[in-house]
């Protein structure tokens, strides 16, 4: 997928359609969209094409549990066309193709991952609006932010790697802890693959990080974030090492995913910094103060 090229008029169009409207009513789904639904999913591909001969992944993975649902909300109506746009505009990275994840908790939801397709163009939002906000989750202090890794690396084709050698990106967005592991029997329940045994999430990161960079985003508005900085924060640096990012204003999620891409493509970070208005610049500080550009390395090569 991914084969159009993104038209800023179409997004402006798609975002004004959303003005007035209720959380509820731009994201209308009551269950999950069988289209968004990976149960049986052989492969989501992000393939070059004539208007994106050097397509490049790029996963952003929801979390929709709880009051969580502000961030998809955010991304629908401003953050999508921000990103795609500031992409294209700045180039860290060669024409990105665009996959959004819902994300639940395994042993509580009834659908903890919502897969779009990769998509370039005004698709993305269209499917992007169809994730169904469950508003679930567990009191286990963590959700299944995993199972996009093992969806990414075991069921996703991407060019940018295939062909040359370049990863794509994979970031999680939640307020919450990663879990220990990944039961086996949910990656059967939910995905189809057969059984196997449980992945621990370190065995997962080894995994997905053979095709992509892989961060993880806190929510530090999001309530367990609130209650617990310190837990959230420690758990997930024991995981991600620097690619653990604060973001401290949601409705800049996309300034901040664009600004990691960039230093991590080896920009000046203080320059990235100052490329945005003051108060965008205070949060993307904020969020990448402590990322340095990744050392390349040939491909298959899992760096931390």
């Amino acid at each position: 997928m991914g084969s159009a090229r993104w038209n800023p008029t179409d997004w402006s169009a798609y975002a004004a359609s959303t003005t007035g409207k209720s959380t509820d009513a731009v994201f209308a789904a009551r269950g999950i969209e069988q289209e968004l639904n990976p149960l049986g999913v052989t492969v989501r591909e992000s393939r070059d094409s004539e208007l994106n001969p050097a397509a490049t992944a790029i996963i952003v993975g929801l979390d929709v549990t709880g009051s969580m649902g502000m961030i998809a909300d955010a991304l629908a109506r401003k953050g999508l066309g921000t990103m795609v746009e500031e992409i294209l505009a700045r180039k860290p990275v060669s024409d990105p193709h665009i996959l959004c994840m819902g994300i639940g908790d395994v042993l509580c939801d009834r659908a903890p991952l919502q897969v779009t397709q990769f998509e370039a163009d005004i698709r993305i939002a269209r499917q992007l609006e169809k994730l169904w906000l469950e508003k679930g989750g567990g009191g286990n202090s963590c959700e299944s932010y995993t199972l996009p890794w093992y969806f990414a690396a075991m069921h996703t084709a991407i060019d940018c790697f295939e062909k040359r050698g370049k990863k794509g990106y994979l970031f999680t967005v939640g307020d919450e802890e990663p879990p220990a592991d990944l039961p086996g029997a949910a990656i059967t329940r939910f995905l189809g693959d057969p059984p196997q045994r449980d992945l621990s999430s370190r065995e997962l990161l080894t995994m997905v990080s053979r095709m992509y960079h892989v961060f993880h985003i806190i929510v530090e508005e999001g309530a367990h974030a609130r209650s617990q900085p310190r837990e959230v924060r420690d758990r997930w640096t024991d995981l991600l090492g620097q690619r653990v990012i604060g973001l401290s204003d949601h409705t800049k999620l996309a300034e901040v995913i664009v600004s990691a891409i960039e230093v991590n493509e080896g920009h000046d970070r203080d320059k990235v910094v100052k490329s945005w208005s003051q108060s965008t610049g205070l949060v993307v500080q904020r969020a990448v103060g402590g990322l340095v550009a990744s050392r390349s390395a040939p491909a298959g090569v899992v760096r931390f």
